[in-house]
């Protein structure tokens, strides 16, 4: 049986698309893991990248961290993260919180970078506009910078999306769940169809979570759905995409 038929094989059999250990209960801890990391992410990076950006105050902080989050191997992450999860969580902490942490790591830089870049590039003199109409700092982030900047934005969560989706696969090597089960599992099994099978998933969910982000970019560049915010009503073209598109 060659490499083709044994992973269609192994696809197509219905026993694996039932019970626990199932393709969409794996599929469903992927997601979740994925999901969570990436919530995550966006608690710590975004409002911090929207900030530096508006005040152009911690730029060098911003690019430091976001270069020590790319240096830094995930699977050197989790190893490290694991003695401290143990303590938070006994049954948690060895197999699903190393995989968060590390997740969130390999997240936080580009969705940091293309926040700040993206709100950085915005004209000036749409922002001095919309302060010499007396609108506060917060409307001018919120009401200004932010529409003109979204497309880039997206882009850092886009890019941060697939990367985690592609990575966390990762966590099964230290016995967590997910699709990477099948990889980890086929590889102990000496099953080629199952490795494969699971190298499938993974790609057609992280082509998936390209075209989904993908498409709320080009919405957000939509003229329709920018024209809530004053940037285009004042007649000012957005930046051209920087990062991530």
């Amino acid at each position: 049986m060659n490499l083709v038929t044994a992973t269609a094989a192994w696809l197509t059999n219905p026993a694996h698309w039932a019970g626990q250990f199932g393709i969409p209960n794996r599929l469903l801890e992927h997601v979740l893991i994925a999901s969570i990391s990436l919530a995550i992410a966006l608690l710590l990076a975004l409002p911090a990248g929207l900030a530096i950006g508006h005040t152009g105050r911690g730029a060098a902080v911003a690019a430091s961290v976001a270069n020590l989050g790319r240096s830094l191997p995930s699977l050197a992450v989790i190893a490290i993260a694991i003695p401290i999860t143990v303590l938070i969580d006994p049954v948690l902490g060895g197999t699903v919180l190393p995989t968060l942490v590390a997740m969130v790591v390999l997240a936080v830089p580009p969705i940091l970078v293309n926040a700040y870049t993206g709100i950085a590039e915005v004209d000036r003199d749409l922002v001095e506009a919309g302060r010499g109409m007396g609108m506060r700092e917060r409307e001018i982030l919120a009401r200004i910078e932010l529409p003109v900047a979204l497309p880039v934005v997206l882009g850092g969560i886009r890019s941060a999306a697939v990367q985690i989706v592609a990575t966390a696969t990762l966590g099964a090597i230290f016995g967590g769940g997910g699709l990477g089960r099948f990889l980890v599992d086929g590889i102990a099994q000496n099953d080629d169809g199952q490795v494969f099978g699971g190298v499938l998933l993974v790609a057609a969910l992280a082509i998936a979570t390209e075209v989904a982000v993908g498409l709320l970019q080009r919405l957000a560049r939509s003229p329709g759905l920018r024209r809530g915010g004053r940037g285009p009503a004042l007649g000012i073209a957005p930046p051209p995409p920087v990062l991530g598109m």
